[in-house]
């Protein structure tokens, strides 16, 4: 980097561009790539969160979300990147932000407020754990393969979410089977052709590696729905795609703030402390395994596999999940699509940096949102259930006292529409087939604590 000057040189000297190998050209193309590969979350978590009211009736504005989304992911992104100087990007968690929508609001009928308020109120447990170190320990009690069954469950819950979303699946009171295809068991109009066009055109470009897949997947479904709608009108099928006059607007601030601790009144203490317990296991594992995944790739890991400046990465992300919930976004959390960046050369904050800069720049563009039909985010749905899906051959399918629980895990989730119960599932089973076999000693204390826990919640829920 000989020879720079002025702002080129105070970058390199803050993040130590030199030191690893990198400069600044090639940090903000990697900065661009993760923003590219993980943008769909500005749509997706707002068709999410808006999919069902609360027990007042209330459902969320999808301009106040996309703002939300986008400057939660802005400013904790940018937070990582300059307390930690690592190529890490956060935004609203998939997975999460159904549990808020399907569990918190449509199936325990609290509000929005109070379903923020739990998201908060995990968040700041999370980083109490940080600062107290006990964080590690609560990872290293529950076992392997209770963490890969929980993020293997939370995708095929996406994925069931998309399916019914995008009208591929839905449910038919008077049909003795619980879930029919399409309509009445059929399949008709252009809304389902353009969500099976869309997986599978969107499920070429992930093929191929393209970057962005997603957002491309995304665009090009939207492309088509709106044509669809200026040729046909209403009769396209694509009643729910608005076009607005101008795709810029200022933001929309609106739901920030609106968050509240009313749930513990609403649910009493146990419910409300087991709730809390649940949204944490489902928000707590993935951040350590993203993070040495993404270091992977970046090589920032020392010999040991260990990585700089853990206590910061976590307790910065364990603030994102506050952020996220007192925003009104959901929770938020580092991203596996960071690899992205690291594999386009990023090695240091300066690339979080850039990310955050764009999704700042995503604040503007909230009537875009609603031109997007749901079955392009149905299809993406599809698409990241199958992406977390890939870990399932890992489980330790030779041992059922392990497999039992994780196959409880993941299928409970979905065909519950529960996150708490799938891993309630899992955790009472594990337990139990332990203890029975004469293997209770791998059981570490706070698994027989927590599946007590959950015995308690299936009781009195």
């Amino acid at each position: 980097m000989t020879g720079t000057t002025g702002p080129a040189r105070r970058l390199e000297a803050f993040f130590g561009l030199r030191a690893r190998g990198t400069d600044v050209k090639t940090e903000v193309v990697a900065g661009a790539t993760t923003f590219m590969t993980m943008a769909y979350i500005l749509f997706v978590n707002p068709i999410i969160l808006t999919a069902v009211p609360d027990v007042t009736g209330a459902k969320l504005a999808f301009p106040a979300l996309l703002t939300s989304t986008a400057l939660v992911a802005a400013v904790a992104t940018l937070a990582m990147g300059l307390l930690t100087n690592l190529p890490l990007a956060l935004a609203a968690g998939m997975g999460l932000n159904s549990v808020v929508a399907f569990q918190l609001v449509a199936g325990m009928k609290l509000t929005w407020p109070q379903a923020m308020g739990v998201i908060v109120a995990e968040g700041l447990v999370i980083s109490v754990l940080v600062a107290t170190g006990l964080r590690q320990a609560v990872v290293r009690a529950v076992p392997v393969s209770m963490k890969k069954a929980i993020g293997i469950g939370i995708g095929l819950f996406l994925a069931i979410i998309g399916f019914v979303d995008a009208g591929f699946v839905s449910r038919n009171a008077a049909d003795p089977v619980p879930v029919a295809l399409g309509t009445g068991g059929h399949l008709r109009g252009f809304p389902v052709v353009l969500f099976v066009l869309t997986l599978l055109f969107t499920g070429f470009l992930v093929l191929r590696n393209v970057k962005g897949a997603l957002l491309i997947g995304i665009a090009a479904s939207t492309v088509v729905a709106i044509v669809a709608k200026l040729g046909f009108g209403d009769a396209a099928g694509f009643r729910t795609v608005v076009l607005p006059s101008s795709p810029f607007a200022l933001p929309d601030f609106s739901q920030v703030g609106k968050f509240s601790f009313g749930f513990v009144q609403t649910l009493g203490w146990a419910a409300a402390a087991l709730t809390v317990f649940s949204l944490m296991l489902s928000d707590f594992f993935d951040t350590v395994g993203t993070v040495v995944a993404v270091g992977q790739e970046a090589k920032y890991l020392d010999a040991e596999g260990n990585y700089p400046r853990p206590g910061t990465v976590l307790m910065v992300d364990s603030l994102a999940a506050v952020a996220g919930g007192a925003a009104g976004a959901s929770s938020a959390t580092t991203y596996i699509e960071s690899a992205a960046g690291a594999a386009a050369g990023g090695r240091t904050g300066l690339a979080s940096v850039v990310t955050a800069a764009l999704f700042a720049a995503c604040l503007f563009i909230s009537p875009l949102a609603g031109v997007v039909p749901p079955q392009a985010t149905g299809a993406v749905l599809v698409l990241v259930g199958f992406s977390m899906m890939r870990d399932v051959g890992s489980l330790p399918w030779d041992d059922a006292t392990e497999a039992i629980p994780a196959f409880l895990v993941l299928t409970v989730m979905p065909f519950t529409y529960s996150i708490t119960n799938g891993i309630g599932a899992g955790f009472i089973a594990y337990v139990v087939l332990k203890v029975l076999s004469g293997r209770g000693r791998e059981v570490r204390p706070l698994m027989f604590a927590a599946a007590a826990a959950f015995l308690l919640y299936f009781a009195i829920a």
